[in-house]
């Protein structure tokens, strides 16, 4: 239940966040996604760092193909999807082997990262997408009566 209320909100902050600030926090479904691991701060780098080499991709692939529109989305969510399975043979980190875990969040979480980081610059969708599931896991936190969110592996 935890994580289809992550979502929701996501989808309303992210809404919220587009038509207030006017950028989009990396897709409608990232920061509920993100909110619910903002305790585990080496799975949020392992995202931001294959959600980056996908956004390196595909500018490289861009010199050379003309990618836009639908193509544009489709090979940010399939090289985000490689990258984000690269990130689980990374080794471990720490003490605890699931929190120190550079994998990245989901399947799809780093190319959609990667696909607005084209559109509207790395700092501009790390920042908002980073502001947005704060304000996401904050309502999570109320509404739950201020009660810790523990985040089973997803």
């Amino acid at each position: 239940m935890l994580i289809a209320e992550a979502i929701g909100l996501g989808l309303v902050v992210s809404l919220f966040f587009v038509e207030a600030v006017g950028f989009a926090a990396g897709g409608f479904v990232v920061p509920g996604y993100i909110a619910l691991f903002l305790d585990s701060p080496l799975r949020l780098l392992g995202t931001v760092l294959a959600s980056t080499a996908t956004y390196l991709c595909m500018r490289l692939a861009g010199m050379f193909l003309l990618i836009y529109g639908r193509r544009s989305l489709v090979l940010a969510v399939l090289l985000g999807f490689l990258f984000g399975m690269l990130t689980g043979y990374l080794p471990r980190i720490g003490a605890a082997s699931d929190q120190g875990a550079l994998t990245a969040i989901g399947f799809i979480i780093p190319g959609l990262l990667a696909y607005w980081m084209t559109r509207q610059g790395i700092v501009r969708t790390l920042a908002s997408m980073l502001v947005a599931a704060i304000l996401v896991r904050f309502a999570l936190i109320i509404i739950h009566g201020g009660a810790l969110i523990e985040t089973p592996l997803l």
